[in-house]
């Protein structure tokens, strides 16, 4: 929760925040995918502190607000992105056992400062099925679909096991991207266009 990003507030760190950003800016592709193991703005709880407060596995903090803690590294980031004028960031993410789609608006944000972008949760493959985790507003997270168990830790053997597909049109390079069951039945589908060609 620090309100200035230090070593402790990290979650990337520095080196690697600066590699990601770079490797952004010079990117040639359509599409600039961060594949990530954590969501964003989903709150992703860890069990409590001496002190009986909450603690946070990945990136939100459940305070709806300016950021803290590792938002401000995010924060930080988006801002960069919409500096530099990098466009067509999807990310794919983890972690949270069940899949989703999720838009990120900074018209509804608290921190505002950065292009929309979309976020696709899929995962795990073999594991208890868990959520769906509640959004943190900092970032503007707008749950577009999702599909969790009716019972936290739903085991493999139910079927609640995603993947996601990721296909793009050689033609007009838009991107589709499919939430999938264990069967392979499509859950969603998404197909993003293009936009300019940085």
């Amino acid at each position: 929760m620090q309100a200035t990003q230090d070593a402790d507030a990290a979650f990337l760190g520095r080196p690697q925040l600066a590699w990601l950003l770079q490797g952004l800016k010079q990117s040639k592709a359509v599409w600039k995918v961060i594949a990530a193991d954590m969501p964003i703005g989903l709150n992703v709880p860890d069990g409590k502190d001496d002190a009986g407060r909450d603690l946070w596995e990945a990136i939100a903090n459940n305070e709806h607000n300016q950021p803290l803690g590792r938002e401000l590294e995010i924060a930080r980031l988006l801002r960069a992105i919409k500096q530099a004028g990098v466009r067509n960031v999807v990310w794919l993410t983890a972690d949270v056992h069940y899949t989703a789609a999720h838009f990120y608006d900074p018209a509804k944000a608290k921190f505002s400062d950065f292009s929309p972008f979309w976020e696709f949760v899929s995962g795990p493959l073999n594991a208890g099925s868990f959520g769906p985790n509640a959004p943190d507003g900092t970032f503007g997270l707008q749950v577009v679909y999702q599909k969790a168990p009716e019972a936290q830790n739903t085991a493999p053997t139910a079927g609640l096991q995603f993947f996601g597909q990721v296909d793009i049109d050689a033609r007009t390079r838009a991107m589709t991207v499919l939430l999938k069951d264990l069967g392979g039945q499509t859950l969603y589908a998404k197909t993003l266009a293009p936009m300019g060609s940085s």
